[in-house]
């Protein structure tokens, strides 16, 4: 399987709504933005300049403007699928307080559940520890909620 025909057979259209959802949920209990995005494999040009799947997160990151909160506490969940690699992006607000072990760790955790082709579960695993952290480091407040950043995962091509 390739490109989107391989993603579309692991994220059903059902799977990409609960994911959703579950941004959605997870944005209720804190003032912080969370983004996912899934990617097949990295482009040939990509490959031939050695790019890892941290640096095209970092790419991600920029493209979908996850820097681009008030608070700069967004959070970019990038899925490499050709590698099973996950990698967590944090804005320079909850980056600050959350070291780069602790995103580890929870990419580490979902990596478990993408071994097992359990990608799903991986992911909403990955969004309830971001969201306890953004719980911990931008609790919600009363000044409303304004949704900043897409909740629907990104399929980047």
């Amino acid at each position: 399987m390739t490109g989107q025909l391989s993603i579309r057979r692991t994220f059903s259209e059902a799977s990409l709504d609960r994911i959703e959802q579950a941004i959605m949920s997870s944005e209720q209990r804190h003032d912080g933005e969370i983004v996912f995005a899934v990617e097949a494999a990295l482009d040939l040009a990509s490959l031939l300049k050695d790019k890892s799947a941290r640096d095209r997160a970092v790419d991600a990151f920029s493209l979908l403007r996850v820097w681009d909160t008030e608070f700069n506490n967004g959070v970019l969940i990038y899925l490499l699928m050709a590698d099973r690699d996950v990698e967590i992006i944090a804005d320079r607000g909850i980056h600050a307080k959350v070291s780069q072990a602790g995103w580890e760790y929870i990419c580490q955790a979902m990596e478990v559940a993408f071994r097992q082709s359990q990608f799903e579960q991986g992911i909403l695993t990955g969004i309830e520890a971001i969201t306890q952290q953004l719980q911990t480091f931008f609790p919600a407040s009363d000044r409303g909620r304004i949704n900043e950043l897409r909740n629907k995962p990104v399929i980047l091509k």
